[in-house]
């Protein structure tokens, strides 16, 4: 049995080594500002419009992106790598929003023709970012996550036209309906 004196030194060391978690998780940003995060939750019952809003920020974060590529300042780094945790963040919960619609069956064609022609330029950005330790995680982070997202967005796209295909009176739905 645990000798009861011992019990605070021990609550003593496991808060000060969750503290360093909590304190990183508390000082990060979020992705996406109050309006933005306001206008996906209003689009939340039109999973088209949702999408198409996620592309639009994700656009932003990348044209932010590339903007910083040729500027010579020293904390230029920093902040690449910052945008790029902020990216791939907003990437994933882009493939969260994918899967949840894809799942439903919600009509999504026209919002994926935009994003897989994005996702295109998303990796060409990414590609064109010079050799730096700085970001270099972030910026395989955000390599490995658009290339999953290119890979369920061209899975999703090929499942969509094939289930519309056969469930023509489900165009422009928002989810399956029971037949």
């Amino acid at each position: 049995m645990l000798n009861l004196r011992l019990l605070p030194a021990l609550l003593l060391v496991c808060s000060c080594s969750f503290a360093p978690a909590l304190w990183a998780q508390r000082n990060q940003p979020e992705p996406l500002t109050e309006a933005q995060q306001e206008a996906i939750a209003e689009a939340g019952i039109d999973p088209a419009a949702r999408i198409d809003l996620y592309v639009k920020y994700l656009n932003q974060r990348a044209d932010t992106i590339k903007r910083l590529i040729p500027r010579p300042e020293a904390a230029r780094g920093r902040r690449i790598d910052n945008e790029l945790q902020n990216f791939s963040e907003l990437i994933d919960e882009l493939a969260s929003n994918l899967d949840e619609y894809g799942g439903r069956k919600a009509d999504l064609r026209k919002s994926l023709k935009p994003l897989n022609e994005s996702i295109a330029r998303w990796q060409t950005i990414l590609k064109s970012l010079p050799d730096d330790p700085t970001y270099e995680i972030s910026r395989n982070d955000s390599t490995d996550s658009v290339s999953d997202l290119a890979d369920q967005a061209k899975k999703l796209t090929a499942d969509q036209e094939e289930y519309f295909k056969e469930h023509k009176n489900a165009k422009g739905q928002q989810r399956e309906e029971p037949e």
